[in-house]
């Protein structure tokens, strides 16, 4: 005889699939990628203003919960206006959009609502933090996801900056970022982007050509691809050089990370399965931006200096 169902596992059911629509709409990996630049630079304006973090903790509860309010309704904006795309490609397929679990018209005034809360918190730090902020979520949403990625292979260099600017609120909603150490996060992150985002155009080619989405490899092919990979892998090298008030050792480390980056993006032109070396160059740009942040943050702290 086959068991009805309990009241409790019912309600386990749903709050697991409420969670799992949550994380496919947020798009989890990618929110919280964002969020550590954000910290990275609010720590770093600290340790440079020689402030201390107890005297700004509520201003880092706004910055960090403006913020990924900001993102968070950016992204949820993005997964709205890409349904059509999304109901192509096989990684977006369990989204809400697609799923139709939550409706179109709730999606789109959480994504705006979000967005407008996100921005009136984080004008309680700084008018210079907030303006940061609305130029990577206008970037991302009406140049990136409205405007470009549908129309030109330029789509992943202007979706870029709106990921570079994160560091720049952090960092301006306790200074001023016309300083040399926010502007060279900013462009660290922008060049940063574009490989890593070219390693998933090869990834998902397939996808992509399927979405009719212009990315670099579906109009242009895999080698062009790896040629521009390789040298936005090599001008991210002299950057690091910009940063010699962060120490010698956080200079050392990015360096040889940077080394290692361009020996694994020539590595490309010598395999012979492209999407191989795609997950490769993926998963070591992954780790190259995580171990580059903690870095920051492990050498200013107060135990590593007198």
């Amino acid at each position: 005889m086959k068991e009805n169902p309990s009241i409790t596992d019912i309600g386990e059911k749903q709050t697991t699939s409420i969670f799992i629509d949550l994380k496919e709409l947020l798009k989890g990996i990618v929110l919280i990628a964002n969020v550590l630049p954000v910290f990275t630079g609010f720590w770093l304006a600290l340790y440079f203003t020689d402030s201390a973090f107890a005297a700004y903790w509520d201003v880092f509860v706004l910055t960090i919960a403006g913020s990924t309010l900001i993102m968070a309704g950016a992204l949820i904006l993005n997964n709205w206006y890409e349904v059509d795309l999304d109901t192509v490609m096989q990684r977006t397929k369990r989204r809400p959009t697609v799923t139709g679990n939550i409706s179109m018209n709730v999606i789109l005034w959480v994504g705006i609502s979000a967005s407008i809360l996100g921005f009136v918190l984080l004008l309680f730090t700084s008018v210079e933090a907030s303006i940061y902020a609305f130029v990577g979520w206008f970037t991302y949403v009406v140049l990136y996801t409205f405007w470009s990625k549908r129309k030109y292979t330029l789509n992943t260099i202007i979706g870029s900056v709106s990921g570079a600017v994160t560091p720049l609120i952090g960092w301006a909603a306790i200074d001023s970022a016309f300083h040399v150490v926010p502007i060279m996060l900013f462009i660290i992150l922008f060049i940063w982007q574009i490989p890593h985002t070219f390693s998933i155009a090869i990834k998902r080619y397939d996808e992509y050509k399927a979405a009719g989405v212009p990315m670099l490899p579906v109009v242009h092919g895999f080698e062009l691809t790896k040629r521009q990979t390789l040298v936005y892998i090599v001008c991210l090298l002299p950057l690091p050089f910009y940063l010699m008030s962060l120490g010698t050792a956080f200079v050392v480390v990015a360096t040889i990370l940077n080394i290692v980056w361009i020996v694994v993006g020539a590595s490309g032109f010598f395999m012979k399965n492209d999407r191989k070396w795609a997950r490769i160059n993926f998963v070591f740009s992954l780790n190259y931006l995580t171990i580059l942040f903690l870095m920051m943050i492990i050498v200013t702290l107060p135990m590593f200096h007198s």
